[in-house]
């Protein structure tokens, strides 16, 4: 009996079934270092990314990079499927003489194991000996444990998809697509509802908890763009946290209770996201003087009552200062449609907005 086949088979299962669990089970981010979806990730995203920014059509672009996260959940599923039939195939090739007609070479060995794996049961090759019985066995109910899984892990995340984009998709009509937190503010003040920004913060706090823990929990998901155009869940929470940020420093009666919540747990969200990712970090308001006195004027015009100039501008540079480039980072790396303040500095440029000018991009 070759041990070094049975054992080399034995590795191969014991891991991805290690990989399964950690991806797929566990609720948390793994930090083993052991399993294929990071590395899968760190090896294919980068130059994928690159491909797609060399696009011209913004439209080809968008359907590209959504393609990415869908096409590595299919190839998640399918590695391990493949990686199961090959690890029992070493083992029952190992076992050939226990299994009739014995086994010629791995490629019959590879074909019985996927016939246990998938519970077809042909019955041309049948188990006699123990060890034979027992590797088919376990194959099979390798098999049915990974299906039902596979349906559970895609259920749990087109779940927290969903419940992701509900609220970034109806941010379009108060902030705009890419959304702006100074026009969600100029909006609520010119349609009389900025009763409502207790409420909307408080939603969003809410929102960002649970990408917290979903997109911490299931990495992959943060791959997963919106269907929508110009539309991200990154730039939808820079637009929230630039307007709860501009609620505390800079305008009166702006509900800056539920704002410090927000950021509080907005600023979280980007740095835990951003370490997991290993992006960089670095602490700086990426919006110049002129940038904020333009935002000052727009809200001045849409009837907000504003704080002192000097004051607020160094109160808002050091609030933003906490989350402002780690949410950059993001959307620099997942390359999203860029939005006022977030994502200009990345190197999808786009037009003026709203007659704010995009800074000149950071060396």
């Amino acid at each position: 009996m070759p041990v070094a086949e049975i054992v080399a088979g034995l590795l191969i299962v014991a891991l991805v079934l290690y990989d399964v669990f950690q991806t797929v089970i566990v609720p948390r981010p793994s930090t083993s270092g052991i399993g294929v979806a990071r590395y899968v990730i760190v090896a294919t995203w980068p130059a994928w990314r690159r491909y797609c920014e060399s696009i011209r059509s913004a439209d080809a672009r968008e359907r590209r990079l959504g393609a990415y996260a869908p096409f590595m959940l299919v190839f998640l599923l399918f590695f391990w499927i493949v990686a199961l039939i090959f690890g029992y195939a070493l083992i029952l090739f190992a076992l050939r003489d226990q299994v009739t007609p014995p086994l010629d070479d791995l490629w019959n060995a590879v074909y019985f194991a996927g016939t246990s794996f998938l519970t077809i049961g042909f019955g041309d090759v049948t188990p006699t000996g123990l060890g034979a019985r027992v590797a088919s066995l376990a194959a099979g109910a390798n098999g049915l444990v990974l299906v039902a899984l596979a349906i559970t892990f895609l259920f749990s995340l087109y779940g927290s998809f969903q419940r992701r984009e509900v609220l970034v998709v109806t941010l379009d009509a108060r902030a705009g697509a890419p959304p702006s937190g100074v026009q969600l503010l100029e909006k609520l003040s010119r349609l009389s509802l900025v009763g409502d920004l207790d409420a909307l913060f408080a939603a969003w706090e809410t929102w960002s908890a649970e990408v917290l823990d979903s997109h911490l929990a299931y990495p992959l998901l943060c791959f997963f763009r919106s269907s929508h155009d110009n539309e991200s869940w990154v730039s939808a929470l820079g637009a929230l946290l630039d307007a709860a940020t501009l609620c505390i420093t800079t305008v009166e009666d702006g509900s800056a209770g539920a704002a410090h919540l927000l950021v509080g747990l907005g600023s979280h969200l980007v740095e835990d996201v951003t370490r997991y990712f290993r992006m960089p970090h670095e602490h700086g308001a990426l919006v110049d003087r002129a940038e904020f006195d333009v935002a000052r004027e727009r809200l001045r015009a849409a009837g907000w009552r504003l704080r002192d100039a000097e004051r607020s501008w160094v109160d808002f540079q050091a609030l933003r200062a906490r989350y402002a480039e780690d949410l950059n980072a993001m959307a620099r790396f997942w390359a999203v449609p860029p939005a006022q303040w977030i994502g200009d500095r990345s190197a999808m440029r786009h037009a003026t907005v709203g007659g704010l000018r995009p800074p000149a991009p950071r060396q």
